[in-house]
């Protein structure tokens, strides 16, 4: 491991890394991050953590999550389904909040229902809620998260039933019925994680078998290129999109790939995984005056068709690092890294050809702060920690609000919008403070961790 030491932070300088900024570069500043700063920012992000829940105890209770500027509450659907509180709960264990933590889990666990007459996006229930809730059961061993847990489970089952076994988009709680169709490779093959625990926790293999052929099925769509495309029919199986890169609707179908091998020994995503990332580093790599970057090309000649690269790819150098592709990883977060530093906050996409931002808002994502702990654990170099100091700084600042924490409509001008997201508890203020903390808060021996943040453990089968 690294020691603590000085670092000129020559990641700062922007110009270096082929982005043209638009305000005068940061100059070179010499920072380090010891153990007893460290241990400050881990405190500072449990406090800002328990503003933002705060700020939903307060003005949102019992709903989907918080409006943070004008303190009120919204619900994906008719009902709520606690997705905040949910989310947010491993986070609370893990921070050692143990209150806050118990009072989410008896609201979960005594006022959350899963049957009701409403048609919710399985992708998204799967990653927050299935996982949230056995990520819980997990960490605190109360019975009543599992049994919710397999309950939601059996009612999400019958989106694998079409005749790919490429799930439906969305499926009914109470009737089972599933519908929508054209769904993508993440949504399809980021489902094993939870779905698997839940198989290992419950010891019915059905739960496993379905969302492993999802991903199966999914990789034997790839091109001969060894890539995937955007879109597909999950009927006909065939392909409406044929873009391929790392970003928004492809980029934790590659994640689950590599993390459902090393949860669940499975050699079959190892075999896939292999070739998969070695294409998508072959063809949607691109140097730019000398930073290394992803785009797009077609999954089918492999040629070249976008140059876009945003707040959900950067989650990339964190599973490249994971994976053990350091030297790549360094790389590509730096280009993420110059990226967020051209306004303080990083856009949703940014033109790196043409320089220039084409989508200006950040939803409070947690992507690049992701990438910043794998490297920081799996390197133990001491820039890492001082990059994240950088980023909680930014992030305070520009989103913290009198009730929470806001989403930024547009990062030129810092406009706040009315939005916080339940993936700021579950994941952004998790990596900033599992960056802070001492390593020994995750064991990545054995846990490892799903897309929306929740820490997965091996089940080891009883003898």
């Amino acid at each position: 491991m690294f020691k603590s030491r000085t670092l000129l932070l020559s990641f700062l300088l922007v110009p270096m890394l082929g982005i043209a900024a638009e305000k005068p570069a940061a100059p070179a500043v010499a920072q380090t991050v010891d153990d007893a700063e460290a241990a400050r920012l881990a405190a500072q992000v449990k406090t800002e953590f328990l503003h933002a829940w705060g700020g939903y105890k307060t003005h949102a209770w019992g709903h989907d999550a918080l409006k943070p500027l004008s303190k009120a509450s919204q619900d994906w659907y008719a009902q709520s389904l606690l997705m905040t509180p949910v989310d947010a709960l491993d986070t609370m264990v893990l921070m050692g909040l143990d209150e806050e933590a118990k009072g989410a889990r008896e609201l979960i666990a005594t006022q959350l229902s899963f049957d009701k007459d409403l048609d919710v996006k399985h992708f998204e229930v799967v990653i927050r809620l299935l996982g949230g809730l056995l990520s819980a059961y997990q960490l605190t061993g109360d019975e009543r998260l599992l049994k919710q847990a397999e309950d939601l489970g059996t009612r999400l089952l019958p989106a694998f039933d079409t005749p790919t076994g490429l799930p439906y988009v969305n499926v009914n709680l109470r009737t089972g019925k599933g519908q929508g169709v054209e769904s993508n490779p993440a949504e399809a093959g980021t489902l094993l994680l939870e779905y698997g625990t839940l198989s290992k926790l419950t010891g019915n293999p059905v739960f496993y078998e379905k969302a492993k052929r999802a991903l199966v099925e999914t990789y034997k769509r790839r091109s001969k290129l060894d890539l995937v495309g955007e879109r597909f029919d999950v009927v006909t199986g065939k392909w409406t999109n044929t873009s391929s890169h790392i970003g928004a609707r492809i980029d934790s179908y590659y994640e689950y790939l590599w993390k459902c091998w090393k949860l669940f020994d499975d050699k079959e995503c190892l075999a896939m995984w292999t070739p998969s990332v070695a294409a998508a580093n072959r063809y949607n790599a691109e140097e730019v005056d000398g930073a290394l970057w992803f785009g797009q090309v077609d999954m089918h000649t492999g040629k070249r068709t976008g140059h876009e690269y945003g707040a959900l790819d950067a989650f990339y150098p964190g599973l490249l690092a994971y994976s053990g592709d350091i030297d790549r990883a360094r790389r590509l977060q730096d280009s993420s890294f110059a990226m967020w530093n051209l306004h303080g906050i990083e856009p949703e996409a940014y033109d790196y050809r043409k320089r220039e931002i084409t989508s200006a808002g950040y939803p409070l994502r947690p992507e690049i702060v992701e990438s910043t702990w794998y490297l920081y654990r799996l390197t133990g170099d001491p820039q890492y920690r001082v990059m994240g100091k950088k980023l909680f700084e930014d992030f305070v600042r520009h989103c913290r609000t009198e009730a929470g924490y806001a989403a930024i409509e547009d990062v030129t001008t810092m406009k706040q919008a009315d939005d916080m997201e339940s993936f700021v508890l579950a994941e952004t203020f998790k990596y900033f403070y599992l960056l802070f903390a001492p390593p020994e808060t995750i064991d990545l021996e054995k846990v490892v961790l799903n897309t929306e943040a929740h820490p997965l453990r091996r089940v080891v089968p009883t003898p």
